[in-house]
């Protein structure tokens, strides 16, 4: 006891003991972020692919986001990023060694998973014809709005309206300096990919070719992208292929249907695909480019107390396949107190039309087109109008993150065209429950708003992180066709799923 009285009651023993403490912790606090340095610089690799940063990005500030297609488009054909020569690729051996050697580096090197949600994009470096010749060509020609579909849309608003396959490429080989998204980055050599990009216009080329240079043209792209050793290891599986208008590539994506592909939506009638095509589990819905400008927060409240119209439409009240359902509801609502339906098409003058009604009304009508889908639903989230869906086969983009129940209301058809039923429906939705939706509406909007740079919560950032969810079993099925021998197992697949039928909400 004496002692330990004297170490802390002596003054000059106190003095001289507080110093040595000090530089010891300082000491030991050095060196252990000098070991947490020297380690964290042998981990790195491990946690990204093999050169590539993700760390946050420095944003440009000369490059705000933009969000016209027509005016990215310009900017991107006038500061396009100089082709890059890539290392050949090798023959499908030496490639699926290549590629299964660094994922399990990856794996081993990283146990906690931290690169895990970092999706690895290989974008192929195909012939300018299938992609900046393209996008020159509808540049060049998009002012010339006469030339109409056979249902009166214009032929460039429709390009537009599909363009999800310019959104994605155009942020995927961007300079790093201006690019935002981290979940998704762009490699340059194949064996560090997780998946390969097909940058075709399919929609472009569709519309904008004739005939039989269209189709000719898919032919072209077909076996380019076929006679690719990735390709032939994976027969596909791991390559993204954007067919997002359901005309588009028509003639020849039977031979691509194990791609993954970028979809408007499932049609389960046979009119739009065939059998075996497509289904969730492989492919992707996104959204159709809106046609509005968007109405944010600030918008929709001051739009509050302008919204008198119950329920507003305005499209083509004609549609074929599954769209039967607006002749229908047209012949119920007609005449309804509170409800407003419009014949017209996406020109500039429906444009206006269609945004100054939507901003005028409390629910806005989205029913199925020709397919189940239709973007007018698009149309009404960015515009704060409340979409009822009547469309029972619909499939949503993004549905694995977004709740749609709370920006939207699901109406079955045979419950629409009830007499009185959907009016008498809507009013019954209190005002409580409609500023709520509203106010969910200014939150989700940002998600189905495509911009150059792509933004964090835009469809874009969406669309790889649907895909990331996706990654796992494209590659279990990749690994498990190496070995199965083909039709050796009667296995129900997920075409022999039931189809979907939304029910009301």
């Amino acid at each position: 006891m004496a002692g330990k009285h004297s170490h802390f009651g002596n003054p000059r023993s106190s003095t001289l003991s507080l110093p040595s403490l000090t530089t010891s912790a300082l000491l030991a606090f050095s060196l252990s972020l000098l070991a947490f340095i020297f380690f964290s610089s042998f981990r790195s690799p491990s946690c990204v692919p093999y050169g590539i940063s993700i760390s946050s990005p420095t944003p440009n500030p000369s490059r705000p986001p933009e969000y016209s297609f027509v005016a990215s488009l310009e900017r991107f054909l006038a500061s396009a990023p100089p082709p890059r020569k890539d290392p050949p690729a090798a023959s499908v051996s030496e490639l699926d060694r290549a590629i299964w050697s660094r994922e399990a580096e990856r794996f081993y090197s990283d146990p906690y998973g931290a690169s895990s949600s970092v999706v690895r994009v290989y974008v192929y470096d195909m012939p300018e014809k299938f992609t900046y010749d393209l996008l020159r060509l509808f540049r060049d020609t998009y002012k010339d709005t006469s030339d109409l579909t056979s249902n009166g849309s214009p032929v460039h608003r429709l390009v537009e309206q599909h363009s999800i396959d310019y959104w994605l490429w155009a942020d995927l080989i961007a300079p790093e300096s201006e690019r935002l998204l981290r979940n998704v980055v762009r490699v340059h050599k194949q064996e560090d990919a997780d998946l390969f990009y097909i940058p075709f216009f399919t929609t472009i080329s569709f519309f904008l070719l004739e005939k039989q240079q269209c189709k000719a043209l898919y032919r072209e792209a077909l076996k380019w992208v076929t006679e690719q050793p990735a390709w032939n290891r994976s027969e596909g599986r791991d390559h993204i292929l954007p067919v997002h208008h359901p005309w588009s590539f028509k003639s020849v994506r039977r031979f691509m249907k194990k791609a993954i592909w970028l979809l408007p939506d499932m049609d389960s009638t046979g009119n739009w695909y065939k059998p075996g095509e497509v289904w969730l589990e492989k492919d992707l819905i996104l959204p159709y480019v809106p046609n509005v400008e968007f109405c944010d927060a600030k918008c929709i409240a001051h739009s509050e107390s302008q919204r008198n119209t119950l329920l507003f439409f305005r499209g083509r009240l004609k549609r074929n396949a599954g769209g039967k359902i607006r002749s229908k509801l047209v012949a119920e609502l007609h005449n309804s107190e509170g409800v407003v339906i419009e014949e017209g098409s996406a020109g500039e003058t429906g444009k206006a039309a269609a945004q100054t009604g939507m901003r005028k009304s409390i629910f806005c009508l989205s029913p199925a087109g020709d397919t189940p889908s239709s973007a007018r639903l698009f149309d009404a989230i960015v515009s704060g109008c409340i979409p009822v869906i009547v469309s029972d086969e619909l499939e949503l983009p993004f549905e694995g993150i977004l709740d749609y129940h709370k920006i939207a209301l699901f109406v079955s058809s045979s419950d629409a065209i009830q007499p009185g039923w959907l009016v008498t429906y809507l009013k019954s939705i209190s005002n409580k429950q409609i500023r709520k939706i509203r106010a969910n509406l200014a939150k989700y909007s940002r998600h189905f708003r495509y911009s150059s740079p792509a933004q964090p919560f835009g469809p874009e950032d969406l669309t790889w992180r649907m895909i990331a969810g996706k990654l796992t079993n494209i590659k279990l099925h990749i690994r498990r066709a190496q070995r199965v021998v083909k039709e050796s197992r009667s296995l129900c697949t997920c075409e022999c799923r039931h189809p979907n039928i939304t029910k009301s909400s």
